[in-house]
């Protein structure tokens, strides 16, 4: 975008505090500012009090009608907005928004949402990072400006330009109406496990297409409601049938959808190794390695997460770690041709560097 198209919209971006933060995208992490350019309906709804403060925004699992919009193609759909003038700020049964739009997520785009239609996001889920983080904050009728460009220099991370767009990219953001879902707080444990599931699963179909990004994303979603849940497994005991019962939920529904605290282990060993994997995809080793070590530590007879800590520990050049990490896989797997392979090279490198040290102390002392 030329610095003066980039500035006009700024200035078309106006009233209201900037807000910037670093989203998460197919293709990296990108740089994203928001200014609110539209207050939405002022009217507040029959509830009063805290509750209903609480209820003015969309929150975890809230389903939103959302539409995206490049700023030059604004102007030209400005007579589809909606009339929203005597509309009530809490959504009503009747106008709930019950279904999220299926699209798939492209490895070269930024903004996931198709650009110009109105498209249904149920918070949480990572299908677009940028439109989700705005949304966050909105209320039904706002309008807000963003302007998206690429993180250059940051931390471990390697940003390739999507060669189709344009940066940095100036959009509008709008909410017509949600669905009200609830805070993680808020959900049942039978909940939760299953908003992990969810992720674990999305992280590994995002993975096998190709956008790393996007699955390292969503295992890290999935980790978070883990913690909450180690709380209330308590493998059939009595606590778990009380916690159950204060949420409504019958005891038989709690024990069919809970995992056992083993079950809860491995799938958080798993996690961590599957992140693993995608740091060591995005050129991250410190990250890689910490990951790693953590799921060796939950799951001790996990061969994967081994084998990502030896790469990492390599990557980083801690070949002494990176030997140990190995050898721990052969134990799992003997004659693990990778584990041999990757002990063969360390060795290579380890006899290159002592080749070399040699040369240079006989010619210190020649």
């Amino acid at each position: 975008m030329d610095p003066l198209e980039t500035l006009q919209c700024n200035s078309d971006i106006n009233g209201g505090d900037v807000t910037s933060w670093v989203s998460v995208c197919p293709r990296g992490l990108w740089k994203v500012q928001q200014t609110r350019t539209l207050k939405g309906s002022q009217q507040t709804a029959s509830n009063s009090g805290d509750h209903a403060s609480a209820s003015l925004f969309p929150r975890l699992g809230s389903l939103c009608r959302v539409r995206v919009q490049l700023k030059a193609n604004v102007d030209e759909t400005e007579n589809l907005k909606p009339k929203l003038g005597n509309e009530k700020l809490l959504v009503q049964p009747e106008q709930s928004v019950t279904a999220a739009t299926t699209f798939p997520r492209c490895p070269d785009s930024v903004l996931q949402v198709p650009l110009g239609e109105w498209t249904t996001l149920r918070l949480g889920e990572g299908q677009c990072d940028v439109t989700e983080a705005c949304v966050e904050g909105m209320r039904v009728g706002e309008k807000c400006g963003i302007l998206i460009s690429p993180v250059e220099n940051g931390p471990d991370v390697s940003v390739p330009h999507p060669a189709e767009e344009n940066l940095p990219t100036c959009a509008t953001v709008e909410l017509h109406a949600f669905t009200q879902g609830n805070e993680s707080w808020e959900m049942s444990p039978g909940e939760k496990w299953e908003w992990v599931k969810s992720h674990k699963d999305r992280g590994g179909v995002r993975f096998r297409s190709g956008d790393v990004w996007g699955a390292a994303d969503s295992y890290s979603r999935a980790l978070k409601p883990l913690i909450a849940l180690y709380g209330h497994v308590r493998e059939g005991t009595k606590k778990e049938l009380e916690a159950a019962e204060q949420r409504d939920t019958s005891a038989s529904d709690a024990t069919q959808h809970l995992p056992s605290a083993d079950e809860l282990k491995t799938t958080k060993a798993e996690l961590h190794s599957n992140l693993s994997l995608c740091q060591l995809k995005l050129n991250q080793p410190e990250r890689a390695k910490a990951s790693a070590a953590k799921a060796t530590q939950l799951d001790p007879g996990g061969a994967k997460a081994w084998y990502r800590l030896g790469q990492a520990c390599q990557m980083v050049n801690e070949l002494e770690e990176a030997k140990q990490a190995f050898r721990k896989l052969l134990e799992l797997q003997p004659e693990s041709p990778a584990a041999l392979k990757a002990l063969k090279n360390i060795a290579n490198k380890e006899k290159e560097t002592n080749l070399q040290l040699g040369i240079r102390l006989s010619k210190m002392f020649s």
